[in-house]
This record gives C-alpha cells, structure tokens and sequence, in this order.
C-alpha cells in the first residue's frame, strides 16, 4: 500500500476535449473517444523522502495540515534522515494549537509509521511516548519488514531505537524554541505544557531535559502566565539559599495569599506557585535540580538554613519555650484532629496554619484524590500557630475552658479554609464564630 496521499505520479488517457462534467468525451455521433494522450492527474510524492533543501516551508506547512488534519499552521517541525543502525527518516511537527481531545487517552492520532514509503500503521504507543502525544508527522523505516505488526513492535529494539532518536530530535527542537524562540515557546507551553510536565514522572532517562523546559508562576511574577523556568529561579536564589522553593494550590490566588508565605515574602525569597493538577505528580518524581533539592513550604518543619541568622535562630528558640502553656490548651481542645501543635516562625500575619509530615501526601493531593472519588487515608496535619497574633494571645489568657476550646477550633477550621480545605462541619463553625462575635462586642 502506498503511502496515504502521496503516490507516485499516475497517468490516465487523456479524453477528447468535447467531455462532459464528468470527465467522459464525445465523438460527433455520441461515442466516448479516448485519445492516445496522457495527463498527469497527481504530481505528489512522499515530501519526507525529499531533500529539506528542496522542500518550501509553504509545502512543509501544507503537508502538516495533511497528515495532521488541521487547517493552522504548525508551530515548528523537524525533518532528518538517520543512517547508522537504523536507518529512517523523520518529519515531526508540533502543532501550534491543542486538539480538543488531547487529553482522551483513547485517542488514536499520533505519529504515523512508514516502511519504505508504504503506510502501515498510525498511533504507535512505541514510537512515542505518552507525553509527547501532541506530536505529528511520520516515521519512514528502512530497516523493519513489511508485515511488521503490533506485536512485532513490542519487542523491536529497532523501534526502541527509533523511538529514542525521535524523543531527542523533539526535546531539541522545543530546547531551540525555548532559546531562540521565546514567544513561539510561550505559545507551545500555554497549549502542551501540562501534557509535557507528565514527562518528568513518564521518562527517567531525559528527565533533566524535560525540567529544563518547564515553566512556572512564581511570587517573583508580575503576572499569571508561567514564565520562571528552574533555571530563572537559580539564578536569582538568595546568598545561601540551598533549596528550590514551591507551594502547590487549587488556584493561584490561593497560592499566593497562603500563609505558608509569609516569612519567606518576609526575607524576599522566591517560591514558586503550582496549581496545575499534574505539579503534584511533577513534585512527586523530580526531587532536585541542578543540586537544589525542591521543598514544599507546607511540609515539615520549617527549615531556612543559611537565610536564618543565628540571632532569628535564639528568637524562635524563646519564641517556642514562653508558647508552651498555650501549645498545650490547644493541643488539649483539638484532641485528635492534630498530630501536633507547634509555634512557629514562619507566620507573620495570620494566627496558624496547617502542615503536612515531610513524607506525608499533602493537602491539596489529599483533596484532587478525593474529588477523583478514590478513598484516601490522609495522615494529620500539625497545627502551627503564631504567639505574636492577637488572637493566639487571646486564647493564651482565656481563662475559661469552653471559650478557650471554641478559639482554639477557630484556629484550625481558620488554618483549614486558607489552604483550600473543606469543613466537616460548616454549621458549627458559623455558629462558633457568630458566638465569639457576640461576645466580644458584648
């Protein structure tokens, strides 16, 4: 079978030019005469099995629109013979918008695979991956035989290798869109970007490449688009600084008003903002980059390093010691809704927060598996609170017991709402709130 579109030059008889709308001809007394002429009726052939230096950027785009079905223009493509082991050729775009099912993982469009210009398949798994599901074009082997079939595919070291040079070939060219091209890489990145990010869990071996081509929010942003890459955020760490600092949310707003922020807003350091649905599986597989280790600044104990001075150090210390009384009225109030309370450093403004275990599943995973109605054993959060806060000195000096314990609720249903949780009990916390209002304006 030839290739789909692209057969070699046929021609027909050409009929007599007395013909009808239909094609046939005529004699004088109603007989269809054929000529011994001959027409040309396609002059197309397979674009990749020709020179690049013979092939128009006109012709590029139009066999793109072609083998993609998609009437824009692609956002750029690679075209290359590879000889050595294997030898093929390739000719892979990258589209310049979405396709609405690009993220239906029973889509069957992808890279189309040829041998010797003769079409044999299209959407194979092997000879893409999954993350780079928004690829076109076609693949042009040499080397694999004719009735080469999906079984035959799975175990092909020939299509292993294959599929390795092709992953490389478009890592490169978004490499050369992200440094030559800013503008192009932003229109890719607003369109695939959260499909690329799977690559950093999906491929080990071109995980660092992968990274390098992300992008992000980050509280250095002056708007929402993701543009810091973790090269950006690097080059602008403080003196000291040893970790690449990020908070995951459901929104950005509630990322960048979340009281996990505060002392590092304070210190003017930089964290970035992730609320995609696939940054938790991106934080999940990538642990360092370029020898930075990434933390969630609403995990674990907080830890500055170098960017706390010894004098901040001996503060916290007093800080923690004078907290112990009113650590322990709330700690008694919660009773087993927390695994601990803390006082903490890391709050300037409001009264607590919530944290999760270093190793445990954070909040915001807690909750996208949940909506996703799988059934999740979350583990407790601790309780930071503030000794600084009017409200936390308040509940400090409260002598009676039920006002102290309806305070000390406050805090941690208040800690709950501001990283994106959901109330068990919504009612009781209106009528709580309502009663101190009361109370104090009493």
């Amino acid at each position: 079978m030839e290739a789909e579109g692209h057969r070699p030059q046929v021609l027909r008889p050409h009929l007599h030019p007395d013909r009808d709308e239909k094609g046939s001809g005529y004699g004088e007394d109603g007989e269809v005469v054929v000529s011994d002429e001959l027409e040309a009726v396609n002059s197309a052939s397979a674009l990749w099995t020709r020179s690049k230096s013979d092939i128009t950027e006109e012709q590029y785009q139009e066999f793109y629109k072609h083998v993609a079905h998609d009437f824009t223009d692609p956002l750029a493509w690679s075209h290359a013979r590879v000889e050595g082991r294997q030898e093929y050729t390739e000719l892979l775009y990258i589209p310049s918008r979405a396709p609405f099912d690009l993220y239906d993982r029973e889509r069957k469009q992808g890279v189309k695979l040829y041998v010797r210009r003769v079409f044999i398949m299209e959407d194979t798994e092997k000879l893409m991956p999954h993350y780079l599901r928004f690829v076109r074009g076609v693949i042009d082997s040499n080397d694999l035989p004719l009735n080469v079939s999906r079984e035959i595919l799975q175990e092909s070291k020939d299509i292993d290798a294959i599929r390795a040079g092709c992953v490389k070939k478009v890592l490169g060219l978004l490499e050369d869109l992200s440094a030559n091209q800013p503008e192009k890489y932003a229109a890719f990145w607003k369109e695939f970007g959260q499909v690329l990010k799977e690559g950093v869990g999906e491929d080990f071996a071109n995980k660092e490449r992968i990274a390098k081509l992300l992008r992000f929010v980050s509280t250095a942003s002056e708007g929402a688009e993701p543009t810091v890459s973790l090269a950006d955020y690097i080059g602008r760490m403080k003196e000291g600084q040893d970790k690449i600092y990020f908070i995951t949310a459901d929104t950005l707003a509630a990322a960048k008003n979340s009281p996990h922020l505060e002392v590092f807003k304070k210190k003017g350091v930089e964290v970035l903002l992730l609320t995609d649905r696939v940054d938790e599986w991106v934080t999940g597989s990538l642990f360092e980059f370029d020898g930075k280790a990434l933390q969630s600044v609403a995990k674990g104990a907080l830890d500055l390093g170098a960017l706390e001075d010894e004098a901040d150090k001996e503060a916290q210390k007093q800080v923690e010691e004078a907290s112990k009384p009113v650590v322990e009225k709330v700690l008694k109030a919660l009773g087993e809704q927390v695994k601990e309370v803390r006082a903490t450093a890391r709050l300037t403004e409001s009264p607590a927060c919530l944290v999760a275990g270093e190793h445990d599943m954070s909040a915001h995973l807690e909750r996208m598996l949940k909506a996703a109605g799988q059934k999740v054993e979350g583990s407790k959060p601790t309780l930071e609170i503030n000794p600084e806060h009017v409200l936390v000195k308040k509940l400090a000096g409260e002598a009676d017991e039920a006002r102290a314990a309806d305070l000390a609720q406050v805090l941690y249903d208040q800690a709950l709402l501001a990283e994106g949780g959901k109330l068990e009990d919504p009612a009781s916390f209106v009528k709580r709130i309502n009663k101190l209002m009361l109370e104090l304006s009493a």
